[in-house]
């Protein structure tokens, strides 16, 4: 259908490099409006690959997809994910040096998917063998575990990444997948102490509260806990998939699982720890049910909390109480991701090539920003900046240096022209 000459005014053109040289933005949204009408949601800025979340299913991330792609020329077939996936691994095996993919947008703009869709292309493509095999089961089933502990429910997007990831893909000299590494950045803590209205906490406590076996809960003892809506039978099913790929994982037993869920069930207690003042003022710990199920460490440094050097106020100890769950909740992360590394590592001394693999967090814009929220935003304007420079930009001084004028340029003047570091929001970038 893209192929054929006489169907271009119904579904536009594949690369945004072949649009009149006098194109516009309007031009530019148009050509994309019309793809995105019939499902075609990926288009191509010469090397560049711009998508648009369908917010549906569609069929074209089969077995049979991925073989159409390996080993085709770029620009040979309609732009893909695949296609990009399989152009940066060709590259670097024949350049023999390391390569990586930007993904970058709004919040709900796809990212997250996209970077699976990488993986699950690497996970089909590349040769199998027995080891090859669970390094590559390790590298996807990272992901849902990470999303568990790591995304939520925000205004915009029911599964928004709330820290950023990057991930080396390592390789051999032959082309195998034979290990990885995850780098997160900047996970959003003060979302387990605070949501806007609308929004969510991460989805581990849901799961966990909500799909948690009876005996589990009671031990916890948040079998009562009724301070989440969510449906059990989804939340259900969701946890047991999280235990599953723990232990393939082999990340830990499932006697560490249950102090894993405790230090979670600890922070939701700790949330309901309330503080009173004493006759001068002072903040003094509520005799409440919760101190109880507090694990000992933390009721040792909850007592700090209000009886440091200086006696805190209610206010100074409920800051404490929240900077402590936080810190809980971040330390835990941190472990996760480290276990995670630890399964995936390749302790082999021979040269490895790495397909790096950037999945950052998205652009939003909430009722309360936290500082968190700003520095996402900050990051996400700069790697706009970055993006432009190393793709768009270069190829503008390239034209000058040709001596091509502005009008012959074409989309290329159009995006540096207009982008003034404003995002284009529903657009995903990649190269």
């Amino acid at each position: 259908m893209e192929g054929a000459l006489t169907a271009r005014d119904r579904v536009g053109i594949q690369d945004f490099v072949l649009l009149d040289a006098h194109t516009s933005e309007t031009a530019f949204l148009g050509n994309l409006k019309k793809r995105f009408s019939e499902d075609l949601i990926y288009t191509y800025i010469g090397t560049l690959l711009v998508s648009v979340n369908p917010y549906k299913e569609l069929d074209i991330y089969s077995k049979k997809q991925m073989d159409i792609y390996m080993g085709v020329n770029f620009f040979e077939l309609p732009p893909h994910i695949y296609a990009l996936a399989d152009n940066a691994y060709h590259t670097m095996m024949t350049e023999a040096n390391n390569h990586f993919i930007l993904i970058s947008g709004e919040s709900g703009a796809g990212k997250t998917e996209a970077s699976k869709k990488i993986l699950q292309y690497y996970a089909v493509s590349c040769p199998s063998t027995t080891l090859l095999d669970s390094v590559r089961d390790r590298m996807l089933v990272s992901n849902p575990v990470l999303e568990a502990f790591g995304n939520a429910k925000t205004l915009k997007n029911d599964n928004s990444s709330r820290f950023g990831k990057y991930m080396d893909i390592q390789f051999d000299i032959q082309g195998d997948a034979v290990g990885g590494h995850i780098l997160s950045y900047l996970l959003e803590k003060s979302r387990v102490v605070h949501q806007n209205h609308g929004e969510r906490n991460f989805h581990i406590f849901y799961q966990l509260v909500e799909g948690g076996e009876e005996d589990l809960l009671t031990r916890l003892h948040i079998l009562l806990l009724c301070v989440y809506v969510c449906v059990r039978g989804a939340a259900y099913t969701q946890l047991a998939t999280i235990l599953t790929l723990f232990l393939t994982l082999t990340l830990t037993c499932l006697h560490s699982l249950q102090h894993l869920f405790g230090i979670i069930a600890s922070v939701l207690h700790l949330g309901n720890v309330q503080f009173e003042a004493d006759s001068k003022g002072y903040a003094t710990l509520n005799k409440n049910t919760e101190l109880r199920w507090v694990s000992t460490v933390s009721l040792v440094i909850l007592w700090t909390l209000c009886n440091d050097t200086i006696p805190f106020t209610v206010d100074h100890a409920i800051y404490a109480r929240n900077a402590l769950a936080k810190a809980i909740y971040g330390r835990t992360f941190t472990w996760l991701v480290n276990k995670i590394n630890d399964s995936m590592e390749n302790k082999e001394p021979s040269r490895k090539t790495v397909i790096g693999l950037l999945d950052i967090y998205g652009f939003e814009v909430f009722y309360v920003n936290s500082f968190e929220q700003f520095c996402i935003n900050y990051c996400n304007e700069k790697l706009q900046q970055l993006f432009i420079q190393l793709t768009l930009k270069s190829e503008q001084e390239e034209y000058e240096a040709e001596g091509i004028g502005e009008k012959h340029r074409g989309i290329i003047s159009v995006l540096v022209r207009t982008h003034k570091w404003q995002p284009i929001h529903y657009l995903v970038h990649y190269f």
